[in-house]
């Protein structure tokens, strides 16, 4: 963490300062603002932020939607009974803002007095202000209006509560607590961390739209693992996915390092090491195929305002959820969870649906879940997986093909655990790279360039419209993807023999 700084205004960059200047301008008939929350914390600590917290007296929603229209931004009315709204300044405000970023300007209805109103905030960092019009001047400390001791705790690197009531006031905070902790790469303090636990069933009664933002941004902040274990410490984890506690204490195979339980939380550790490229030692990712277009594919925003990495490290939590249900132990001792990955796809859509992800979040998670297993299953022994194999892989794992890859890697490395070494995986690592890059080649290598059309098999087989028409250029366009064929003429003698095996054997083309 950055040390306390006095100088803000040498912190600031002429952006915000210019932009504080101009939103001070437009305020002025409003009495006394104030800098207040998360903006607060961040600048006096050293810490850029485009999250801009403003508290008053007046009516908030009718101030900011004045501010909406006098910067060109968009109004956001955020709690219309507490007077709180959100003015967006977008890259679209190219005369405001120099740079290409999106600013959040969140204005408040002060609750009662300025005093009344910080005491009724969670935790302490984020109950702290400054008269807006007095910020960029030296002297700001001697303004600074902190009464429960928020500075110091920002300079013991502390998360704690402003009162005992915070969490039963508000259980979405539970989840706030994790999550300012992990941003700020601060601590629990202790009595803080009693009250959780001691509260934790105040989460039950939150919006599931609340719990799965508040989720998401947890597992989308570096070191994510970390995050997971201490939701689970504190009683939260359990509540919010309930699916995962049956994996606690569930022995695996001897391959396996962790129980299930502690499996599937490494799991995500071990998908942010791999997409992050923070893996320890270097050696794990020496092995693993990554470059620009990735790290975009990775980063792209795919669901509820996330990316296709926290969505990742989702499933990794997920991945083996159904392994305690699907559980057997043979005569000899081997222990085996036949069709885990189909039950547990089943039950992370129900998880997700509980917890209102969009449509494409379920798909995806769903996907990911249920085809976990499959890079690993597409060849045996030492051979690599068939271009056959590879083709039906990435035509039916579809937008999370290699998100899947990805997972599967994640797996296999939380599976060893300490227990992983460098031949072993240089050889699992190097069977998905040929997947991956085979893959690649047969996507460049598009569709087939017109071989055949419907008419042409319906001429052909002497058959009229059907479903066996569209499998029988399925199978055309998987032939010429993999190589097998190269000409009009052998996707006809395709055709033909797979018609005359079907009639041969009593099925359909």
């Amino acid at each position: 963490m950055n040390t306390i700084r006095s100088d803000i205004a040498n912190l600031l960059s002429e952006e915000t300062r210019s932009l504080l200047r101009r939103i001070a301008t437009l305020l002025s008939a409003v009495e006394e603002p104030y800098l207040v929350g998360g903006f607060l914390r961040d600048t006096i600590s050293g810490r850029t932020t485009h999250d801009i917290d403003i508290a008053f007296q007046e009516d908030a929603v009718i101030v900011a939607r004045q501010l909406a229209d006098a910067l060109g931004g968009a109004l956001v009315v955020l709690d219309e009974s507490r007077r709180i709204a959100r003015v967006v300044l977008g890259d679209e405000d190219g005369a405001l803002l120099s740079q290409k970023e999106t600013w959040h300007l969140d204005l408040a209805s002060l609750q009662g007095d300025l005093h009344q109103d910080l005491a009724r905030r969670d935790f302490t960092v984020d109950a702290m202000a400054v008269p807006l019009r007095t910020f960029l001047e030296d002297d700001w400390r001697s303004a600074l209006v902190d009464p429960f001791g928020g500075r110091q705790d920002l300079e013991r690197r502390l998360i704690r509560a402003v009162g005992p009531d915070v969490f039963k006031e508000d259980g979405i905070r539970l989840l706030r607590a994790v999550r300012l902790a992990a941003a700020l790469g601060f601590d629990l303090e202790e009595e803080t961390r009693a009250a959780i636990r001691k509260d934790a069933a105040a989460i039950d009664s939150v919006s599931a739209e609340r719990v799965r933002d508040e989720l998401l941004a947890i597992l989308a902040i570096p070191n994510a693992v970390r995050s997971v274990y201490l939701m689970d410490d504190l009683g939260l984890l359990g509540r919010l996915l309930p699916e995962l506690e049956a994996g606690r204490n569930v022995q695996q195979p001897k391959e396996h390092y962790w129980d299930v339980f502690q499996h599937n939380i490494e799991t995500v550790g071990a998908m942010e090491g791999l997409v992050s490229r923070t893996w320890e030692p270097p050696w794990i990712l020496e092995e693993v195929v990554w470059d620009q277009s990735l790290e975009q594919h990775f980063s792209e925003v795919v669901t509820d305002g996330h990316t296709r990495t926290t969505l990742c490290k989702l499933a990794g939590l997920l991945h083996d959820v159904a392994k305690p249900a699907t559980k057997t132990v043979e005569t000899s001792g081997r222990i085996r969870f036949l069709g885990h990955h189909s039950a547990g796809a089943a039950i992370a859509r129900s998880a997700m649906e509980r917890l209102r992800l969009s449509r494409r979040g379920v798909q995806m998670v769903e996907s990911m879940v249920d085809l976990h297993l499959r890079p690993g299953q597409m060849s045996q022994g030492v051979e690599l997986p068939t271009s056959r194999a590879i083709y039906r892989y990435f035509r039916r794992a579809g937008d999370v093909a290699l998100d899947t890859l990805y997972l599967n890697m994640a797996d296999y490395i939380a599976a060893r655990g300490p227990y992983l070494e460098r031949d072993e995986w240089a050889g699992y690592a190097g069977m998905v790279r040929h997947i991956q890059v085979t893959g690649a080649e047969q996507r460049q290598a598009a569709t087939s360039p017109g071989l055949l059309n419907g008419r042409d098999v319906m001429e052909l087989l002497g058959i009229g419209p059907g479903p066996q028409i569209g499998q029988l250029l399925d199978m055309v366009e998987e032939a010429w993807t993999t190589g097998e064929i190269a000409t009009r003429d052998a996707a006809l003698d395709l055709i033909k023999k797979r018609s005359l095996e079907s009639q041969e054997s009593g099925t359909h083309a």
